[in-house]
């Protein structure tokens, strides 16, 4: 990480790292570090240069200490003291007033020049790596030849620390060591150690491409076997060199497809985004698609397999078609534990699916629907899986009618041992579906009616009642649905056989106790005094029921429509009555005068059934009454039945015609607004006829198109780095204020950050004289309801130097606020 090293040292002065300031300590004079540093113990010595390096950081001058540094620490033999010099030899200043290079420099060249000579290997190792990070030509130049010597160390440390070396020098001072690519490629060539190999390839991909080139053409035939921080680098080389070298792509391409039979993964993933990136043959788009899916499916790591498959599912976008025949490959996905990784594999399936491929993919999710059903290990995994499963299976029924029917058939035959939520999507699926294929209801209707006593959920017994309250027609269906329903409702009356089931389970334990304890209690009377408006005193005598014991009831055991209602479900029983009176207004319509004896006899039961929902709804045996709207629509589907006879044609038009009317928009209206989005999309992505073909060999670098360079290496340095971000701030030149005038002493200006109720300044104050300014400070000032949160401190501003000043203020309204200060 970059930092500026502030204080006497040049602007242009960078080093490599960064040391938080620690606030709870006290800054050092130099007396006390002078002493520090004269001391003859380690430790001593090692805080003191510590202190040195991070009030050096801070911007604070300890120049004078630099020939102390060198005559009583450099001499040392600790290790630790040896590794805090190099830090210190970074940080330090090496320049003059004048910008020349001061004289102690050369006793500080001496030093590097004994440790690159130093028998101990990591101490050259060390050495080494700070060269990378040395920018001065005097201080290298006599370091050359120990470097290079270096790289015939017999130890693999020193060498691969020296090629960083060489380097880097090479990349910033070249005339230094002019024949260091060759130099580095007879490394290439000699080298056993992949560490050094791999360091000595990327030098050389950076700074002679063509010599890197010429050595994999030499060794094209071993890539495969290499390890794998030297197949990345390899990978790195070709991407670098493939539009500088257009001639060898078929080398390069030879390449990567080796290497995406790799071990590592890493080397799997970045092969295959560098096929992509160099060529979109559809053979090349099919082995990369297929790299993206094996690595999904072996590798444990659940964030890398979402990274991959977000990869993949980008690569599906660019290349319509091509991947399709994957599907199935893709499906061994759902194998992972991981939720999260399943939806998005199965978000990328639905947009694989096609029909020559829909029936495989419906099976492969039946039969993971079925393991769900069978797994009782993880119930709740299960349950979450299940139900993605069959919104997944919707979505292939909705897109493909054609395998709408086997769907169904699924649904009905699986929907008993579904949880809730499951269910409940099943039911509100195979309700879209006999809407849409009226070929289905008949045998929708019959799978219902077999397993409605199997349902426990009041959700999806609204649902199957609807369902076949709408569609069963005929007499014949009719009757079995009625048959079914009389089974789920149970004995009627039915307040009346809860009351006489009570009664006997209350009556059991009373005759064992014996005939005197038996005896009914009356119910307890309470009185109580209460004062009248005249002010005299009155008795109020009440009487006291009491409550019905729910749990004596045994609500499991009894028919599921029953269960419901004494749970005080009424907006069941709502829909009960609603499909009863459709029912009975469907067959007596359709039954003529043959049956009208029958259809009387489904009126009277289905106004029967009615009124005990109302009287249990009202009774002591729910635990929560009827509430007035399921009342309402109970009373009203009553009335209907009352009034049959003479309003049949209004009340067919209303129970019947209408609901299936606006069940008929609604799906029509959702069928419509999922074309209307696929439309959407697909004129997003269009590529009109008469938009500009962009040729990548031809294009200016920074013209290339936005999918060209989703791949390529720019791109992914830009996002690494944070540049592509970066540009943004741009616009942060907006906010700027210009407070002084550029011809004045002290230059300064304000970018205001407006964050709700707070405003933020961040000050730069610019010293234009030739002294230093002593005690600069900023006094602000405001008018309105505005208030200084904190008085910014004063500051040394050093000639031609600046500083940054920040101020906080407090709104604490929406008035017109004036902020103005002084310097």
């Amino acid at each position: 990480m970059m930092a500026t090293v502030t204080g006497q040292a040049a602007p242009a002065d960078a080093c490599f790292m960064l040391i938080h300031p620690r606030l709870d300590l006290e800054t050092p004079n130099l007396q006390t570090l002078k002493r520090n540093l004269e001391r003859s113990t380690d430790a001593i010595k090692a805080e003191a240069l510590q202190q040195v390096i991070s009030g050096t950081l801070q911007g604070e001058n300890y120049e004078p200490l630099l020939m102390h540094i060198i005559r009583f620490v450099m001499p040392t033999r600790n290790k630790t003291l040896k590794k805090l010099l190099l830090l210190y030899w970074e940080v330090c200043p090496k320049y003059d007033g004048d910008g020349k290079l001061k004289q102690e420099t050369i006793l500080i060249c001496n030093a590097l020049l004994n440790d690159l000579q130093h028998p101990n290997e990591y101490i050259r190792g060390s050495t080494l790596r700070f060269l990378c990070k040395l920018r001065e030509a005097e201080l290298l130049e006599p370091l050359i030849g120990p470097t290079r010597e270096c790289l015939a160390h017999r130890h693999a440390y020193v060498r691969k620390n020296a090629v960083e070396a060489i380097a880097s020098i090479y990349r910033t001072l070249p005339h230094l060591i002019p024949d260091a690519p060759e130099l580095i490629g007879g490394v290439l060539q000699t080298e056993a150690d992949m560490t050094c190999r791999r360091n000595a390839l990327g030098m050389l991909t950076h700074s002679a491409p063509g010599v890197a080139v010429q050595w994999l053409k030499e060794s094209a035939q071993l890539v495969g076997g290499f390890e794998e921080l030297l197949q990345l680098a390899v990978i790195d080389l070709i991407r670098r060199a493939a539009r500088d070298f257009p001639g060898e792509k078929a080398l390069f391409i030879r390449c990567i497809f080796e290497l995406l039979g790799a071990a590592a993964s890493a080397v799997k993933y970045e092969a295959a985004a560098t096929l992509v990136a160099l060529s979109s043959n559809p053979a090349a788009v099919k082995a990369a698609a297929a790299c993206y899916i094996a690595l999904a499916t072996k590798e444990s790591d659940n964030n890398v397999r979402i990274i991959v498959l977000e990869r993949l599912d980008r690569l599906r976008a660019r290349h319509e078609g091509i991947v399709d025949d994957l599907v199935m490959d893709l499906l061994r996905v759902l194998a992972a534990p991981d939720l999260d990784v399943r939806r998005k594999a199965l978000g990328i399936v639905m947009k694989l699916t096609s029909r020559r491929n829909v029936d495989d993919v419906v099976a492969m999710l039946k039969k993971e629907l079925a393991k769900t059903v069978a797994d009782a290990a993880d119930y709740d995994a299960s349950l979450d899986y299940r139900l993605l499963l069959i919104q997944t299976i919707h979505s292939c029924a909705s897109q493909f009618p054609e395998v709408a029917a086997s769907v169904v058939e699924l649904f009905l035959d699986s929907i008993a041992e579904f949880g809730a939520s499951s269910a409940t999507d099943a039911i509100v699926f195979i309700r879209e579906v006999a809407e849409k294929f009226p070929d289905l209801r008949q045998g929708i209707v019959s799978h219902l009616v077999s397993s409605f006593l199997d349902f426990k959920a009041g959700k999806v017994m609204r649902g199957a009642l609807w369902i076949l309250g709408e569609y069963a027609e005929t007499p014949d269906e009719i009757r079995q649905v009625w048959a079914r329903l009389r089974e789920a409702i149970g004995e009627l009356p039915l307040l009346a056989a809860e009351q006489r089931e009570l009664d006997a389970a209350a009556a059991a334990p009373s005759a064992a106790e014996g005939p005197e304890k038996s005896e009914p209690r009356a119910p307890a009377a309470s009185a109580s005094r209460r004062i009248l408006p005249d002010g005299t005193y009155a008795t109020e005598s009440s009487l006291t029921a009491k409550a019905v014991d729910v749990s004596a009831l045994k609500l499991d055991s009894k028919p599921p429509l029953r269960a419901v209602l004494l749970h005080s479900d009424f907006f069941t029983g709502t829909v009960l009555a609603s499909t009863l009176t459709k029912l009975v207004l469907r067959f007596a319509r359709a039954a003529g005068a043959d049956d009208e004896q029958q259809a009387n006899s489904l009126r009277a039961e289905a106004i029967l059934i009615m009124a005990g929902v109302i009287r249990i709804g009202h009774s002591a045996f729910v635990a929560t009454p009827i509430d007035e709207d399921s009342y309402d629509r109970v009373l009203a589907c009553i009335r209907a039945l009352e009034y049959m006879d003479e309003d049949s044609e209004v009340l067919t038009e209303a129970f019947i015609a209408d609901t299936q009317r606006a069940f008929s928009r609604l799906v029509k209206g959702e069928v419509k607004r999922a074309a209307e989005e696929e439309r959407q999309h697909n004129d997003e992505n269009a590529v009109q006829v008469d938009d500009a073909i962009e040729f990548r060999l031809l294009a200016a670098a920074k013209g290339a198109g936005a999918e060209s360079a989703e791949d390529t290496l720019e791109h992914d340095i830009e996002l690494a780095t944070g540049e592509a971000e970066g540009r943004a701030a741009v616009s942060k030149l907006d906010s700027v204020v210009q407070l002084t005038g550029f011809s004045d002493a002290v230059y300064a200006e304000a970018y205001v950050n407006v964050n709700q109720y707070d405003i933020l300044l961040d000050i730069m104050v610019v010293n234009q004289t030739n002294a230093t300014l002593r005690n600069l400070s900023i006094e602000f000032s405001t008018l309105g309801d505005l208030k200084l949160v904190e008085k910014p401190t004063s500051y040394n501003v050093a000639p031609y130097s600046f500083s940054s000043v920040k101020a906080s203020i407090k709104v604490s309204s929406t008035e017109t606020g004036v902020i103005f200060g002084t310097i």
